[in-house]
């Protein structure tokens, strides 16, 4: 397979990781046991790539709003874990 194959699911995949990322960040203040964090963060990998392959071909037409909520979920998670780590929530 080459590269033009997998641009669809490009996207999908950065947007995953990077909430995976604020996620695990948000555990690791929280203090969560690190194996459960990283069980929850693999099976949430596991769902972005199923996500990614199975959904792309329906979600297409909807991909500027699902991006858009994506990224401002990103932010104000990112927002929430900062405001959590200074002690302010």
């Amino acid at each position: 397979m080459g590269f033009d194959e997998f641009k669809p699911f490009l996207p999908l995949i950065i947007f995953g990781n990077i909430e995976n990322l604020v996620l695990s960040s948000q555990g690791v203040i929280a203090g969560v046991n690190p194996l459960i964090l990283a069980g929850l963060s693999l099976m949430f990998v596991i769902f972005w790539l199923l996500l990614g392959t199975l959904g792309t071909k329906v979600a297409i037409k909807y991909a500027d709003l699902i991006e858009f909520i994506g990224g401002f979920a990103i932010f104000v998670l990112g927002l929430q874990a900062m405001l959590g780590a200074l002690g302010i929530l």
